[in-house]
């Protein structure tokens, strides 16, 4: 947790306006994170921080590539994401509603560690179902996986075939 650290940005000394951090994530940032989905990546994260008199609004963009298998070929790829999230701070002594999503900062709070969001924002982006290509077209994709799943499915569809059960389930349409 001692990597996180770097991911807290002191607000009190900053003044009124937009301020920009920048933070490079990669396998170190994920290591932190016990049972993380992603355990490699090389994102590049774009943070503005715009500070009111009442509030700070977070705006992150986060652009690069996560090492996803292919539920398909079982393959390990690059996955491209592009992420824009924009998150609320809220100067406030009194409670908000758990349905809102705003954080609340007290008098007490000098920084906002963001890398709890961070780490959610990624892991949210990731597709739930990771597929290399349409294919099998890319460099990456195990051919001979996908030859071995073609060939299982052909025999399926041959089987089917000539069961002649079907043909009289068929001909119920």
């Amino acid at each position: 947790m001692k990597s996180l650290r770097n991911f807290s940005i002191p607000f009190t000394g900053l003044k009124l306006g937009k301020h920009q951090f920048e933070y490079i994530i990669n396998d170190a940032f994920f290591n932190e994170f016990e049972y993380s989905l992603v355990k490699k990546a090389d994102l590049n994260c774009q943070v503005e921080l715009e500070r009111q008199e009442t509030m700070i609004i977070l705006n992150f963009q986060i652009t690069g590539t996560i090492d996803a298998n292919c539920d398909r070929c079982l393959a390990q790829y690059p996955q491209q994401v592009d992420i824009h999230e924009q998150q609320v701070a809220k100067f406030s002594e009194e409670e908000i509603g758990e349905d809102e999503e705003i954080i609340v900062l007290t008098k007490n709070d000098h920084e906002i560690n963001i890398a709890g969001l961070i780490y959610e924002y990624i892991n949210v982006a990731l597709p739930f179902i990771t597929v290399c290509d349409n294919e099998g077209k890319t460099s990456f994709c195990d051919k001979e996986m996908l030859d071995s799943l073609n060939k299982l499915s052909a025999n399926t569809e041959q089987n089917e075939q000539a069961d002649p059960r079907w043909d009289a389930l068929k001909k119920i349409k």
